[in-house]
């Protein structure tokens, strides 16, 4: 009996001590924690911005949630009257992906400027929304654009604009405002769009569309003209390495089914319990340990 009771009680102790090794590492450090932005009831984390009103002043109700869509609407507008607006996420981002689903609806606004017929944006690494200035139309920002088609011809969306700031693409500055992509499909009104950024703090963005990169740029800083930024707060050359998530109101009525972000930022230490294997970005200040 004592021969066999020391070996059984050996195999016990080593499936403990193999069970307590184990359960320091975090068995689900490949599982994608999805933050959802918006919870498809209001506009709970959301914060607007509309040109010429206070930061949180919602002007004629132009973004508001009906039937779990978030929309951007003119449904309570006379005419557009350069009322760009903007609908800020609370949290800033550095490395993190993001998607969403989109699409143009309707006809646009009385007054909007032909370039922003089915035209609007998420605005990627935005400056604080409470730096702008009161009649500042859009904030410093490189917007990832949305578009839908108009009549006949190409409009293909997911093209980068770029307020207050300029990029490189393939290693050579580009000061241009907008920079039409090379590729990609024309989607018409009210079609679903699913689109997707990959956003690397100052190093490199990939614009995707249904699954299609279709721009890519790398190291965005401060610079060009903004009408309304404050140049004492925004030093030209400054690299851009992290910034708020926008929502553009450019006069066509825009409805978004979800919008959902990947934090790529966290604790690389896979001794902690909230290690995630697919962190680009460590933070060692946000480990958790037993």
């Amino acid at each position: 009996m004592k021969t066999l009771i020391i070996p059984f009680f050996t195999i016990v102790c080593a499936g403990f001590l193999f069970l307590s090794c184990d359960s320091k590492k975090n068995p689900d450090a490949s599982n994608e924690e999805w933050i959802s932005l918006f919870n498809g009831k209001d506009l709970k984390g959301w914060t607007p911005k509309v040109k010429g009103f206070a930061l949180g002043e919602n002007h004629n109700n132009t973004f508001r949630v009906r039937d779990s869509i978030l929309m951007v609407t003119y449904q309570e507008y006379d005419s557009f009257d350069s009322k760009f607006a903007h609908l800020f996420y609370k949290k800033k981002f550095s490395y993190y992906k993001l998607k969403a689903k989109y699409r143009m609806v309707g006809e646009q606004v009385e007054g909007g400027p032909g370039w922003a017929f089915a035209n609007n944006g998420f605005m990627l690494h935005c400056q604080d929304p409470k730096t702008m200035t009161l009649d500042q139309s859009f904030p410093m920002s490189f917007e990832f654009q949305l578009l839908a088609g108009k009549d006949e011809g190409e409009r293909p969306t997911g093209n980068l604009c770029t307020p207050g700031c300029h990029v490189h693409m393939e290693g050579k500055l580009v000061e241009n405002h907008c920079i039409p992509k090379t590729k990609g499909a024309t989607f018409p009104r009210e079609k679903w769009v699913n689109i997707e950024a990959l956003v690397l703090g100052d190093s490199i963005v990939h614009h995707i569309v249904e699954g299609d990169t279709v721009i890519t740029y790398t190291n965005p800083i401060i610079g060009g003209h903004l009408d309304g930024l404050n140049k004492e707060l925004f030093k030209d050359g400054t690299p851009i390495t992290e910034g708020y998530i926008a929502i553009q109101g450019e006069s066509h009525d825009t409805e978004f089914k979800s919008i959902e972000v990947l934090d790529l930022c966290g604790c690389k230490d896979e001794k902690a319990k909230n290690y995630k294997s697919y962190y680009i970005k460590n933070d060692p200040k946000a480990c958790i340990y037993e």
